[in-house]
């Protein structure tokens, strides 16, 4: 599978499990289910899911032979953080701390290693993230302090399990065991909620949904993005990631009745160029690509 389509896939799995988020946790009191089981469901189902696809493929060892405790501390840091932040602040502002924070991790570190983007690349991070902001800040409150810090870690912690994935040499085998590590940590956040009579019981509708989350748009999509990130710069992981709240914003049209406004028009095709323009400067001659 080309690098293009791995990255593609990967990106509607991030953007469906915010719109599988958004639709699990929002009503106030009257949710579906609370955060903390909602990370938990999300994670041990993707384990599940993952781990049986390791065990059917030819010569697979168990999810456990693989991973490593920091990406699954990564891992678990980002689920967590991503629940509880979008049970306070409003998906607009989160998707912008999100993406905010995972753009700024990941370009640092590239930064570090002694990468250096072009001047074209800067440009396209500059419009992208200007397109970014027109779509989500317009209008929007000032978040909840407590929602935008859980929101800016949740996005911290995503930069740092991407670029740990980078040096994965088998995706799949990763994934999985950094899910299967996850697990423990998350039962553990969900025990002290239930200790604290701080989480009500989830519904059938919630669980389903958290599944749904766990077992496709991350354990399945998690894996694509692994397989992807060897072949991208820190830079264009970062950029291309920007996509996502476009697509999950879409997809809030077409499937919850969202209603299609100018501000997601001209935003959003602002955000495509951005990433466009990006991709641009690392591929100046496609018909030479194409050649290879």
């Amino acid at each position: 599978m080309s690098t293009p389509l791995l990255t593609l896939l990967a990106l509607l799995g991030f953007a469906a499990n915010s719109l599988l988020c958004r639709a699990a946790l929002s009503g106030g009191a009257a949710r579906s289910i609370d955060a903390g089981s909602f990370t938990l469901v999300r994670l041990a189902s993707g384990a599940l899911v993952l781990a049986l696809l390791l065990r059917l493929r030819r010569g697979g060892r168990g999810a456990t032979g693989h991973g490593s405790w920091a990406s699954a501390l990564a891992l678990f840091a980002y689920a967590a953080g991503f629940s509880f932040a979008y049970v306070r602040i409003g998906a607009g502002v989160g998707a912008l701390l999100l993406f905010g924070c995972v753009q700024l991790t990941m370009l640092a570190a590239g930064l570090a290693r002694g990468e250096r983007p072009r001047a074209l690349e800067w440009a396209g991070l500059a419009v992208a993230l200007a397109g970014l902001a027109g779509l989500t800040l317009p209008g929007a409150s000032a978040p909840d302090a407590l929602g935008a810090g859980l929101m800016a870690a949740a996005g911290v912690a995503w930069g740092i399990y991407s670029l740990r994935g980078r040096g994965a040499t088998d995706p799949l085998a990763a994934t999985a065991g950094n899910f299967v590590r996850s697990v423990p940590l998350a039962l553990a956040l969900v025990m002290l909620a239930r200790a604290l009579d701080a989480a009500p019981h989830p519904s059938s509708k919630g669980l389903l949904l958290a599944v749904t989350s766990g077992a496709l748009a991350s354990g399945v999509g998690y894996s694509l993005w692994y397989a992807a990130l060897p072949h991208l710069s820190s830079a264009r992981a970062a950029v291309v990631q920007l996509c996502v709240p476009v697509i999950a914003a879409v997809g809030a049209v077409l499937l919850l009745g969202e209603a299609l406004t100018q501000r997601l028009l001209l935003g959003g095709t602002a955000l495509l160029a951005g990433v466009l323009l990006s991709l641009r400067a690392k591929h100046p001659n496609p018909s030479r690509n194409l050649k290879r």
